[in-house]
C-alpha cells in the first residue's frame, strides 16, 4: 500500500493510526501486568510509621519535592553521587510519588543517615548556617507547630482502606498515640532520616 493511497484517504489513515497506537500501547502496558517487581515492595520496604508518615505529608505541604527529586537514575554520575539507583519496589506504598525531574537542591532518595538529626534541625531552621551558598528557604515554624495525632490517624486509615497500604487499626492507634507532643520538625526530620535506609540495609 503506497503512501499516496493512505494520504488521500482520511478514513483509512485514521484506522491505521488507531491500529498503530493500539499496538504500541499494548506493547508497553501488557508486560506491566506480569512484572511483579514493579508492583511488589522491594525487600525491606514497609509502610511508613506514623511519625515518618506525618513528616512526608509536611514535606509535600511545604513544597520540598519541587526542588528535591527522590529518584536516582541508573547512570554512573548519579549512583556515584547519590547511591544505588532507585527501583520501582521502593515506591509501592507512596501516594503520590515524589520522583521529580527538577533539582534545585540535591536528590534526597538516599539522604537517610547521612547527617545527624541536629544537622537537619539547623538546616531547616536556617539552611545558610550549614550550607552558606544555599538558596533554600527557612522553616522555623516547623519547630513551633505540634502534630495532631487524630489527623495523622485519619490519613493513615484512608491509606489503608482506599489504597490498600497494609496498616492495621491497632498499628495506627499505637503509633499515633506516640505522636503526642511531637512537633512538625520532629516528623520531617524522622522522614528525611528514613529515606533510602530500608533498601540500603538490604543490599
Amino acid at each position: 500500500m503506497s503512501h499516496a493511497v493512505v494520504e488521500k484517504n482520511v478514513t483509512l489513515m485514521a484506522i491505521l493510526i488507531a491500529a498503530v497506537i493500539s499496538v504500541a500501547g499494548l506493547v508497553q502496558i501488557v508486560p506491566l501486568f506480569f512484572i511483579t517487581e514493579t508492583t511488589e515492595p522491594a525487600e525491606g520496604i514497609e509502610p511508613l510509621p506514623a511519625l515518618e508518615f506525618a513528616g512526608r505529608d509536611i514535606y509535600i505541604r511545604e513544597g520540598c519535592h519541587v526542588c528535591h527529586s527522590q529518584m536516582i537514575r541508573p547512570f554512573r554520575a548519579e549512583t556515584e553521587r547519590y547511591g544505588h539507583y532507585s527501583v520501582a519496589g521502593e515506591f509501592v506504598y507512596e501516594r503520590p510519588f515524589l520522583w521529580g525531574s527538577k533539582r534545585t537542591g540535591p536528590d534526597l532518595a538516599r539522604v537517610g543517615g547521612l547527617y545527624s538529626d541536629y544537622w537537619h534541625y539547623v538546616h531547616l531552621m536556617n539552611p545558610r548556617d550549614v550550607v552558606p551558598e544555599s538558596n533554600m528557604p527557612s522553616y522555623p515554624w516547623l519547630a513551633e507547630r505540634e502534630l495532631n495525632p487524630d489527623t495523622v490517624a485519619r490519613r493513615m486509615v484512608a491509606q489503608m482502606e482506599r489504597l490498600n497500604v497494609p496498616y492495621t487499626y491497632l498499628q495506627i492507634e499505637e503509633q499515633t498515640e506516640a505522636l503526642e507532643g511531637k512537633t512538625e520538625m520532629d516528623a520531617i526530620i524522622a522522614y528525611l532520616q528514613s529515606l533510602g535506609t530500608a533498601l540500603e540495609r538490604n543490599r
